[in-house]
Formats: C-alpha cells, structure tokens, sequence
C-alpha cells in the first residue's frame, strides 16, 4: 500500500467549487511557478546549509546556542518546503515531488516524509473533522467535550489547564515528530502489515539514520558533549515550537463538522480554514501557510501564488454567502487558545 501525493479534489460540473476552480484557473494561478521555487530552494538551503557551517566554523563555544535558535527558524524553513513538494506545488510529477520531499523532510529535517503526506491527505480530506482529521485527535490535548470527558488521571488535570500550558507542549513537538515518523517507518498493524502507507520505506529508513547520524556526529565533533545536548535542546525544542505556532493559527477555534454535517467541498475546507493577515512578512514566517482557505481550496497551487488567489476566493465567497475567516496573528492565537480553554471549562468546574 502507498501514500498518495496529495492532489486536488475532483471537480463536479456545476459546484459551486468549480465555478471557482474556473476562475482560478482562467487567472493562471494553478500555473507552476519554476522561477520562484528555484530562487526559494536555494535561499531556504543556502541559509541552512550557511547555519551548519557556522556551527563548524564557531566550534566550541557557548555563542553555539544562538546559532541554534537560527537552525531552528532554518529547519522551519526547509520544512515549509518539503509541505509544498509533498503538495507538488513545485513540480507537476511524482518522481522530482519525492525526490524534494525526501531530501527535505528525511535528511534536513529528520521528518518521515511518507508518513507526513499520509497524515496530511487525512486531514486536508477532512479538515477540523474530530473522528477523520489527525490533526484533531484527542492526544496531549483535546479539542471535544467528548474527547475531554473520556480523559483520565493526569490527561485530565492537563486537559482542564490545557490552553496555559500550549505554548510550553510545543517546545515538544519536534521530539514527537521525530517519534512518530520512527514509529511510522517500523509499526506493524495487527494483520501483520504496514501500520502506516510509506512509498520509499527502506529509503526513508537509510535517510533518517542519515540525518541522526550526521546531526549529532557534527555537533559532538565541533563541542562538547554538554554544549552539544544544549544545542539540541534548544534548536529541537523552538523548532517545534515554530513549527505548532506555524500551523495553529489555521483550523484551531474554527468550526469542527460532524459526519451529520451536509457541507459540499467548498464550504468543508473554507468555513474550518482560518487566514492570517500580516503583509510579506507574515506570508514569509508562516511559509504561506496563513492563505489556509485558498491553499486548502487548491492544495497544488504554488506558494507565491496564494497572495494573488485571495481576493479572487474572498469575492467568490462573498457572492454565494460564505463565511470568510481573516484575522492578526495575534488574534488567530487568541482564538486557537480560547476554543481549547473553553473545551476545558466542564473539567475545571467539575
């Protein structure tokens, strides 16, 4: 069994969806952008690839710890690029899709890319669903009152006090990654198969010992063991935490469907997607990531062209009575944080 490249929906002649979808595509936004791509893979690989030379070249010293918070924002970085292969938003074919997806999760980020697109096919299937989207589970955190009634023990007292301590879980969420995309590469299901569809499995598995090997044989060869475990602390831990501050502020606090929910295409992926304002800065921090509505409308649309879909999307939405979520930065969090705190309210006050 194999994962699916993560692909655009099928289009229903006469949907409201695809009445868009036409719109989109007579604007050229679905149009590969090579020039773009070509000029972002070499500055996001050329910083890293900077970063780890610096590490080399500053050797032994306690400044380590700052290069580390910059190979933390450098990762990120790499990571938004293996999303968009995995998307094929930079290449139109399999093979030079997974070629990049390969080579930016597993061996820069130490990230199961086979795993990933699994994962991600799930939840851009069904966004923000509690019993279909992974990214909603109930887990560390709950996002139900069903989820959080059936916790137990700490889980419980965790999910009652679950909004203050996010920002501090996220610090992490690199080391859960890096677990779950092990787990993924060698977890069995009950019939004896697969646990988890990875296309390249024995060449994720040679990558991943690749990236560890290489990550930690590097930083143990410039430092000292102590200044070594110090630097992956610190690069791990905002790593992850860049990466949930990343994606948090696109689907958490929005609303949740339920298999009773009746919503075609278009309003499953608009009304559960939340956009983020903030000019080229934010657009360059999120990795484009905050257009949600327009990247989960057309998941293979490139990056840089996401900016010129949303007034297109937003008038389209507007015409046939959608809602429309776009709010700060700041607010998005606001909003993510106050949907986990209230989902917490019954334990607190039981």
């Amino acid at each position: 069994m194999t994962a699916p490249m993560l692909t655009e929906p099928p289009v229903r002649r006469g949907s409201d969806y695809a009445g868009l979808s036409r719109r989109i595509a007579e604007a050229g936004l679905l149009d590969r952008r090579p020039g773009s791509y070509v000029l972002r893979i070499v500055l996001t690989l050329g910083a890293f690839v900077a970063g780890w030379a610096g590490v080399v070249a500053l050797g032994d010293s306690w400044a380590q710890l700052l290069l580390a918070v910059g190979m933390a924002v450098a990762t990120t970085q790499v990571a938004f690029l293996g999303h968009d292969a995995g998307h094929r938003q930079m290449f139109r074919r399999r093979w030079p899709s997974e070629l990049a997806g390969l080579v930016a999760g597993n061996l820069a980020v130490g990230l199961s890319y086979g795993w990933w697109v699994d994962k991600h096919n799930r939840h851009h299937a069904n966004p923000n669903h509690a019993d279909s989207d992974p990214d909603v589970g109930a887990g560390a955190l709950v996002w139900t009152d069903e989820q959080a009634r059936a916790t137990r023990g700490f889980g419980r007292w965790l999910a009652a006090r679950q909004a203050w301590f996010f920002f501090p879980m996220l610090l992490l969420e690199g080391l859960a990654l890096h677990v779950a995309s092990v787990r993924a590469l060698v977890g069995r299901s009950p019939d004896g198969g697969w646990a988890t569809p990875v296309r390249h499995r024995a060449v994720e598995a040679v990558l991943l010992v690749a990236h560890a090997v290489g990550f930690l044989g590097l930083l143990l060869a410039v430092m000292s063991p102590v200044k070594a475990l110090l630097f992956v602390v610190v690069q791990q831990g905002l790593w992850g935490l860049y990466m949930g501050c990343a994606f948090a502020p696109n689907h958490k606090g929005m609303p949740m469907p339920t298999a009773g929910d009746d919503l075609d295409f278009l309003r499953k992926q608009v009304l559960t997607s939340r956009n983020v304002r903030g000019g080229r800065f934010v657009d360059a921090a999120l990795g484009g990531l905050n257009y949600q509505i327009e990247h989960h409308l057309f998941p293979n649309m490139p990056r840089a062209n996401l900016r010129r879909a949303q007034p297109i999307v937003r008038a389209y939405c507007a015409q046939r009575g959608v809602g429309y979520a776009e709010t700060g930065l700041v607010e998005s969090y606001r909003q993510a944080l106050g949907h986990l705190h209230e989902v917490g309210r019954p334990l607190r006050d039981g």
